[in-house]
């Protein structure tokens, strides 16, 4: 089979989802109309590892109709959307998902993408480039280049060019500014609250509510959950990020304390074991867990359920564990929350990700001669373009530099 979907008959939600993705999607879809005219990507094989959403959907869509032939798998088996896996099976795409994936099958699926023989890697969290470099070497020779688009997997891949392993060039989209500010900070903080009150329907309002991580997806969980009505404790490694945690009006903490206190626990390090079992023991009855890093291991999952008494789903993808006669309730089963339990980040964040997305890939297979193994930033014209490109979208004019005011910022002589 061309797919592996659950459902094909789901295909025509499917597209409807896609539509209404695509209306909040404007700088995407002026992006897909210059694909359309100059095929950028005419024949090129794009083998794909991200969250098969409907604002995936919508950057498939783009490749497509830049000439590119793409097989896509999920690279969290939470986050699906079956239906819209369905509309691209329907559309011809070679998508490999489903909602609620094994482990076997998830890794099944990367290797069925791989099987495709890609040029071109677009990876969310390293798992599709990991398994290229351990198990399917033989396609190195044909990758002209990758891209990665979340904090994790640039974390993976910067620790694979330190250590020689790194085999192809991957440019690291989830770095360029309009990703990172406007995905990670507006869209983490909204998907994730969304996700937490969509598993749990918990009132916010004077809870006790602890983000771990004050990164940019931190600092956007924090900022929303404050605006929530929640007193919001932070916990943090790095002295800079847990200082600007302070002067940004949170308290601080390392999350021993933390977990004394808090009634709802939010984790957005990229790391393993932020939240442990010890942790949790100290924990309120009744505290909720939420993960919204990319990978599952931030809140020991494995040694809560080892420790429970009884382990119980109470609502969909929301775990009570009874631990030392204690509830504690676990949102996406540790996965990401804003996509395990919600639909991920608003249409319109996606755009500049998926905007930044096609123009890295356009501009890759235009350069990909003078690519070496190495993590790339975004050309930072790409980076200016989807800027500009999303404020037409959204009718915002900005002031243009007039000759005179270009020549003084070029210029050293003009003082006091």
């Amino acid at each position: 089979m061309a797919y592996e979907v659950r459902d094909i008959s789901l295909a025509g939600q499917g597209k409807k989802n896609i539509e209404w993705a695509e209306s909040q999607m404007g700088a995407l879809m002026k992006v897909r109309e210059e694909f359309s005219r100059t095929k950028p990507l005419e024949g090129v094989r794009v083998g794909m590892a991200l969250h098969v959403t409907k604002e995936t959907a919508a950057l498939v869509r783009t490749l497509v109709a830049g000439g590119a032939q793409v097989a896509i798998a999920s690279c969290n088996p939470l986050s699906t959307q079956d239906d819209v896996a369905a509309a691209l099976a329907d559309e011809g795409v070679q998508v490999f998902a489903y909602k609620g994936e094994s482990r076997e099958d998830y890794y099944k699926f990367i290797r069925r993408v791989l099987d495709t023989r890609p040029q071109v890697t677009v990876d969310d969290g390293c798992d599709l480039v990991s398994t290229v470099h351990t198990e399917r070497q033989d396609l190195i020779p044909g990758l002209l280049f990758g891209t990665e688009e979340t904090t994790t997997g640039v974390i993976r891949l910067r620790a694979m060019e330190r250590e020689g392993a790194l085999k192809y060039p991957i440019f690291a989209v989830n770095d360029a500014p309009t990703k990172h500010l406007v995905d990670n900070y507006y869209g983490t903080g909204q998907s994730t609250i969304d996700g937490i009150l969509r598993a749990s329907n918990v009132l916010l309002a004077g809870k006790t509510f602890v983000v771990a991580g004050y990164g940019n997806c931190g600092k956007g969980v924090a900022m929303r959950a404050r605006g929530m009505g929640a007193n919001v404790v932070v916990t943090e490694v790095d002295p800079f990020r847990a200082l600007q945690a302070v002067l940004d009006g949170f308290r601080v903490m390392p999350m021993a304390k933390a977990a004394e206190i808090g009634d709802v626990f939010v984790t957005v390090t990229g790391c393993k074991h932020v939240i442990t079992l010890e942790h949790v023991k100290k924990m309120k009855d009744g505290a909720v867990l939420a993960n919204a890093g990319h990978f599952d291991h931030e809140i020991d999952v494995k040694g809560l359920r080892e420790a429970a008494s009884s382990v119980r789903r109470v609502r969909p993808l929301f775990d009570e564990y009874t631990i030392d006669g204690k509830r504690v309730y676990l949102c996406g089963e540790g996965r990401l929350v804003n996509l395990a339990n919600a639909e991920g980040h608003p249409s319109a964040v996606m755009a500049f990700s998926f905007c930044n997305q096609a123009l890295v890939i356009a501009y890759g297979v235009a350069h990909g001669d003078e690519l070496e193994p190495h993590v790339y930033e975004p050309p930072e014209e790409i980076d200016r373009r989807v800027a500009r490109l999303q404020l037409e979208a959204m009718g915002v004019e900005i002031d243009v530099l007039t000759p005179e005011q270009e020549r003084y910022l070029s210029s050293w002589e003009e003082g006091t």
